[in-house]
């Protein structure tokens, strides 16, 4: 047996930890532990609950030792935008406050007392979201003064949790830039930005490459785990390793990695920081190997997840889908990017709410609420692959859909005729493959991205969808 490799990932719902290893060529996944996840209110605040991520990722590596496969390395990766503060003890000063929190609102005009929205986009080239750390840095910066002056380090939520396990501080390129506060110029800290904002220059860790080895385990951690290994930093932001996992090494094609929610674009070698791109609300979040991942954020499955839960969670994903089909001529839809779908007291009331305001058929049935869902979302898509085709000049054939949303065969089909290119659906488990390839990557198990895209495609199931 070759050697194996531990994919910590944890996103907003729930977490896992996944072995790999290398098999005949192909890389085989084991799920070994589950753990839920969630925001909860604290302090005033919707916040992260640190200390249940913490006993969850130390139980579950246990269970690498129990199992007998002790990992070469282990990688970490969460959300993007949310982060902690430390001391100089290295002591939590700051809860972590998540993005759906509403401390940010009125920020962005705090923000753009000191730098106007189109300088912004020019210095990052990052989409204007409500909840990205440079916002909720001027939230802290205004309830909590305090805590930014004593801090002596900000970490993102897996930079932060390599810190629990190794004591070692590691900023990562690719959530890095999703704070709003990275120069695509130089891939660095934009130190004069930061500066100019009042914030902390010093709190900032120096930023490094997927690959990039944090530490090994604290001795604390080895003896309640049973082992030993490496702490490798991969591409933290989920997006960023969802994308690495894109079985394709062509230039053709569109990715949607589709999930809570979805991320939409391709990738390329520079990023486009013009007005076009800021008008159009695309973003140049950092990839990897320095690629920009050139994408705009979509609401995504966030909305039938959360219709799912308000009908006590009743249904399977599969039958909402099936439901959905049979009601596939209900003509309702709505714009999924509106606010009012971030985070409603009730998801199905928004959606009601949304089809009243603007004349259409109200949605009552779990069928006709999924249709609406599903359709509009679809509808999103083609309208974002041609603005995609319209910013970069290039024609693109293809959609390549990873991620939990990639098992949705009917909202697959539907994206394939909004959009009139053809779907490639598949891996499933991409955001823990992308994961698992950068750690191997780094131990020489691939010489390459393209060979490891490669052998993503060969190890996994690709579902295609034509246009007609």
């Amino acid at each position: 047996m070759g050697k194996y490799y531990l994919a910590v990932d944890i996103g907003a719902s729930s977490g896992r930890h996944i072995l790999a290893h290398l098999d005949s060529g192909k890389i085989e996944l084991e799920e070994i532990w589950r753990f839920d996840n969630g925001m909860k209110p604290k302090n005033g605040h919707l916040c992260w609950d640190l200390e249940n991520l913490e006993k969850n990722l130390v139980l579950g590596m246990k269970k690498c030792a129990q199992l007998g496969k002790i990992p070469e390395s282990i990688g970490i990766d969460t959300w993007a935008v949310d982060f902690v503060l430390l001391d100089d003890m290295g002591r939590r000063i700051t809860d972590a406050v998540g993005y759906r929190d509403s401390r940010t609102e009125g920020m962005d005009e705090e923000v753009y007392k000191t730098i106007s929205p189109e300088d912004l986009y020019a210095r990052t080239g990052i989409q204007k979201q409500i909840f990205n750390t440079i916002y909720q840095l001027m939230a802290l910066k205004k309830e909590d003064p305090d805590a930014m002056e004593k801090a002596d380090a900000m970490l993102m939520i897996p930079e932060y949790l390599n810190y629990f396990l190794t004591g070692q501080k590691a900023a990562e390129y690719t959530n890095a830039t999703t704070t709003q506060l990275v120069t695509p110029k130089t891939n660095d800290w934009d130190h004069e930005l930061i500066r100019m904002l009042g914030y902390k220059d010093s709190m900032f860790q120096p930023i490094h490459m997927p690959g990039y080895v944090v530490g090994h385990l604290l001795p604390e951690i080895q003896e309640q785990t049973g082992f030993d290994c490496q702490v490798v930093l991969v591409a933290t932001h989920d997006t960023g390793s969802a994308v690495l996992s894109v079985p394709s090494n062509g230039d053709d094609g569109i990715y949607i990695s589709s999930g809570t929610w979805s991320l939409m674009g391709v990738e390329r070698k520079e990023a486009d920081c013009s007005k076009a791109s800021m008008e159009a609300n695309f973003t140049n979040e950092g990839g990897y190997d320095y690629r920009f991942r050139y994408l705009k954020n979509i609401m995504g499955l966030w909305m039938i997840q959360s219709v799912r839960h308000e009908l006590a969670d009743a249904y399977s994903f599969a039958q909402l889908c099936q439901m959905a089909e049979e009601c596939n001529d209900f003509p309702s839809r709505v714009d999924v990017n509106d606010n009012c779908f971030l985070a409603p007291e009730s998801m199905i009331k928004a959606i009601q709410d949304y089809c009243i305001k603007t004349g259409q058929p109200v949605p009552h049935t779990p069928g006709e609420l999924a249709t609406v869902i599903y359709q509009s979302l679809a509808q999103c898509y083609g309208e974002v692959a041609s603005q995609i085709e319209a910013l970069t000049g290039k024609k693109y054939t293809k959609i390549h859909i990873v991620g939990g949303g990639s098992n949705a065969d009917y909202l697959n089909e539907l994206t394939a005729k909004a959009s009139g290119r053809t779907v490639y659906a598949g891996p499933t488990e991409a955001t823990a493959i992308g994961n698992i390839v950068a750690q191997m990557l780094k131990s020489g198990e691939f010489t390459s991205l393209e060979e490891a895209r490669s052998c993503i495609f060969e190890s996994f199931g690709v579902k295609t969808f034509q246009s007609c």
